[in-house]
């Protein structure tokens, strides 16, 4: 079990700079990037439930995420609901869909039920490409609108804007990431870590593991339908190609390159999975070869991921400060 905890001044200052992020970005497409990031916090959040509460890989984050934009899309789009409320359908929508196939795929375990979701995220990929007359296939669906505007206390939020937009999804990166610290230190969460664990020994327990793995595998296609359908509606532009098997995979990244099992992993792996290839695109052809290096080594030098190992560092560095002071 990785017993990381960030300290709160850590804390209060990441929360304090990613506030104050758009008025210290000059760039705009530096912003548009950190508005991926953040969607990505909530994608990665929600893999951590499986992945690292639970001990089980899901391949099929990508999936919900796609599940939830379209949703989102196609209600505003066809039927014209109003985005509010088309986004609050997103997690529904995904989370029943997680109802339905997580019911036969987590009878299975180990490598069985990661090639099961791998499947269930190729499935619903191919649905999205071949069903055109709905989905608009490979084409894909343009004017996603941006969610209504409304006022605060006499503040405008406008989220045609990239700023009003990047508060919007600092909101839910910021929910999604104290739902699972709810979760983790509940009674639910402490049976997912045993799961993880020794899962036989719960079950011997009397325990019924399979309904706890249940709403950690809804949880998280919840969430993911929500990043979805805030991807939808930022881009303004919605094709099946980020929903894809390798989207998947990122998601699964940027949990062990945070540090799985931790609150603050996914929120440093979804910001390294966003910048690492931006920061690579100076090495062009070589770019992806240096990325997909640079994970391999990452996680063969750092299984825990960055979050557990910078902890470990600051707790031996103030140890040893302490002990010089005395």
């Amino acid at each position: 079990m990785n017993a990381v905890k960030a300290p709160f001044g850590w804390t209060l200052l990441s929360l304090l700079t990613l506030v104050l992020a758009p008025a210290l970005v000059q760039v705009p497409y530096f912003l548009h990037l950190g508005i991926l990031a953040l969607i990505w916090v909530i994608v990665a959040q929600g893999q951590n439930l499986v992945q690292g509460f639970t001990g089980y890989v899901s391949i099929a984050a990508a999936g919900f995420m796609g599940v939830g934009a379209y949703a989102s899309t196609l209600l505003t789009t066809k039927l014209g609901w109003p985005v509010w409320t088309s986004m609050a359908c997103a997690p529904v929508v995904a989370g029943l869909l997680a109802v339905v196939v997580g019911y036969p795929s987590l009878r299975v375990k180990g490598h069985y039920f990661a090639i099961v979701t791998m499947a269930y995220n190729l499935v619903i990929f191919i649905v999205l490409v071949n069903f055109s007359s709905l989905t608009g296939g490979e084409s894909g669906i343009t004017g996603v609108p941006k969610p209504e505007s409304f006022s605060l206390f006499g503040v405008l939020f406008n989220f045609e804007t990239r700023n009003a937009f990047y508060y919007l999804t600092l909101i839910f990166a910021v929910f999604a990431t104290v739902v699972c610290g709810l979760v983790l230190h509940s009674r639910v969460g402490r049976v997912l870590l045993a799961i993880r664990q020794n899962e036989p020994l719960v079950e011997a327990a009397g325990v019924f593991a399979w309904r706890y793995k249940m709403f950690a595998f809804v949880l998280s296609a919840a969430l993911c339908g929500v990043a979805g359908a805030l991807y939808a509606h930022f881009i303004g532009f919605l094709n099946p190609e980020p929903f894809g098997v390798d989207q998947s995979l990122n998601a699964i990244l940027a949990v062990i390159l945070g540090g799985s099992g931790t609150l603050a992993g996914p929120v440093v792996g979804a910001f390294l999975v966003v910048a690492l290839p931006e920061v690579l695109r100076v090495a062009e052809t070589y770019r992806l070869i240096v990325y997909g290096l640079l994970l391999v080594l990452t996680t063969i030098f750092m299984p825990r991921g960055v979050v557990p190992l910078v902890a470990h560092a600051w707790v031996r560095f103030t140890s040893i400060f302490k002990r010089q002071r005395r």
